[in-house]
């Protein structure tokens, strides 16, 4: 910008010392030169300030890592680069086997849990059946060891006899405790529900959900409409589930996103950057054109300022680095719809604050001859 400001002012000062036929001394050429400096500098500084430029601008948009949520060897990849796909369509398959076996052997558990709960109330029955016959022998022993007692002190039975009769008193005892416990474990059984299944039944069903999902999170799909631009996975390579190494890179189809841009900007101009500016877009893809915009968002944060809590003190060498200010810009010029431009394309952006409305035309000139000077450059 500046040496086409020098350029335009060397070429007015030519023109007027012929026109006028001002003659070339010690006094005319300094004058011209101070007096151009002095003109000059004070149209860049006020001009820079009140209407920003910023040749460090692109598009940015954002795309989906795709990461496989099981672990398996890739057995098709049937996607293609850069064509459009819809959400849903398959981008590849992981081997289904080891899924496939997982899921069977649930299904036969979960058939056997629900055949076993049904089969619960009548153990129940069967509990309280050979509860009731504890019972009875309990009883039976009981009054055999008080006939046995009572025959003992008139001198009928021996001590032997008697404390057999105790024993098997204390036997039965036991089995009814027994028995009693086996009841309370089937009602247990029987009265184990989560949300109207039986406990096992249900915990089964929780794996077989879980092995359902694996199998088929074996085909990988599209997350959304869009593209993936480079596929570099094969038939045969081995897909993790650590978002480590992402197998592929997907784009979105986001149209909106097309008319974003954001350009970094130096700190001294902040003021002078608001959302709803007007703004002008240039691009060094599109010689000689300028496109209309608006700036949308300044954003509140500086990433070369940012730092994590780490076991070391904040150091000078972190505070070295002179971050810019990152300014959303949107393209409202309907023009720029009829060019292919890919996504990440450069931008220049002049921002149009308002003040000193006089300075803006010149402004609006420089980016318009830069615009033009994109026609010309040299590759080596």
């Amino acid at each position: 910008m500046e040496t086409l400001l020098l350029l335009c002012y060397a070429a007015l000062c030519i023109t007027i010392f012929k026109i006028f036929r001002i003659p070339l001394n010690k006094w005319t050429v300094p004058t011209a030169v101070l007096g151009g400096v002095i003109f000059i500098s004070l149209i860049i500084l006020v001009m820079n300030y009140n209407y920003p430029f910023s040749d460090m601008g692109k598009q940015a948009y954002q795309t989906v890592p795709i990461v496989s949520q099981v672990r398996g060897r890739v057995i098709e990849v049937p996607v293609k680069p850069n064509v459009w796909l819809k959400e849903g369509d398959v981008l590849f398959r992981i081997d289904p086997t080891p899924f496939q076996a997982k899921v069977d052997d649930l299904r036969a558990q979960v058939k056997e849990a629900i055949q076993n709960a049904l089969s619960l109330d009548s153990g129940l029955k069967q509990s309280q059946a050979d509860l009731s016959k504890a019972i009875a022998d309990r009883d039976k022993a009981q009054r055999e060891y008080v006939r046995y007692s009572e025959g003992h002190t008139k001198g009928a039975f021996s001590d032997q006899m008697v404390d057999t009769r105790r024993q098997a008193y204390k036997a039965t005892e036991a089995s009814v405790a027994a028995a009693q416990a086996q009841v309370e474990q089937a009602k247990n059984n029987l009265e184990s529900v989560v949300n109207g299944q039986n406990t096992k039944v249900a915990s089964l069903l929780a794996q077989l959900h879980k092995a359902e999902f694996n199998l088929e999170s074996t085909v990988v799909r599209a997350p959304m409409a869009g593209y993936v631009s480079t596929v570099g996975l094969r038939k045969g390579a081995m897909s993790t589930a650590l978002g480590l190494a992402p197998v592929m890179t997907f784009v979105p189809r986001d149209t909106e996103s097309k008319k974003n841009y954001v350009a970094a900007f130096r700190q001294n101009s902040l003021q002078r950057l608001k959302p709803g500016y007007k703004a002008e877009l240039m691009f060094p893809s599109i010689p000689g054109t300028v496109f209309s915009g608006e700036v949308v968002d300044v954003l509140p944060a500086i990433g070369e300022s940012q730092f994590q809590g780490q076991g070391k003190l904040l150091a000078t060498a972190d505070l070295v680095k002179q971050g810019r200010v990152l300014v959303k810009v949107k393209a409202t010029d309907p023009r720029l719809d009829g060019y292919q431009l890919p996504q990440g394309t450069q931008v220049n952006v002049a921002v149009y604050s308002g003040h000193f409305k006089e300075l803006s035309l010149i402004r609006k000139i420089l980016i318009r001859m830069s615009s033009w000077e994109n026609y010309v450059f040299l590759d080596h």
